[in-house]
């Protein structure tokens, strides 16, 4: 199996939305589904300071985008909890691995190279989750990341979680 991180083109979203929708009843991400607007306006977002997918032997397996903290509805929220302006972050946004590649490793290439962009740009690394006990809260939480925070946002369905704010344990030891 040969993986390849580049950089998402636009040919690429409707495949992606395609994946996206493929994995969401096994990860439930995103948590409305189907979305009521296009799902390519989901994957590519305002504020993207970067996007990337994951091929696998020529075909798309996974997406991550990095996000610009202080146009997202948690910018204040980061600010209070750490003190700094949200133009010190990147948000590490949309990451997903399609059915059959859960276990390959792309969702960890994917988020490394987020993170990578992220501190290249001289930003500290953050990311939201519902519910940090969540698979995908636990996912993170084993790959270094800490939870400081939560907010109950408008948009997030009856019964679920709270959002978790997360950030890499190296940011709080510099805060």
């Amino acid at each position: 199996m040969s993986v390849t991180i580049r950089s998402r083109r636009p040919y690429d979203l409707p495949v992606l939305a395609e994946l996206l929708g493929a994995q969401q009843s096994t990860s439930g991400y995103p948590h409305f589904w189907p979305l009521d607007f296009p799902v390519e306006d989901f994957i590519a977002r305002p504020g993207e300071l970067g996007a990337w997918v994951a091929e696998v032997d020529g075909e798309l397996a996974g997406h991550v985008a990095v996000t610009d903290v202080a146009v997202g509805w948690g910018a204040p929220l980061w600010s209070e909890i750490l003190g700094r302006p949200g133009e010190g972050f990147g948000e590490v946004s949309i990451l997903f691995v399609g059915p059959g590649h859960g276990a390959a490793g792309i969702g960890g290439a994917l988020l490394g190279r987020a993170i990578d962009e992220i501190r290249a740009l001289g930003r500290d690394p953050v990311l939201e989750v519902v519910g940090e006990e969540t698979h995908a809260g636990l996912y993170y939480r084993k790959r270094g990341w800490r939870v400081i925070g939560h907010r109950r946002p408008a948009w997030l369905p009856d019964g679920a979680p709270d959002v978790a704010f997360m950030v890499l344990d190296q940011v709080l030891a510099t805060k």
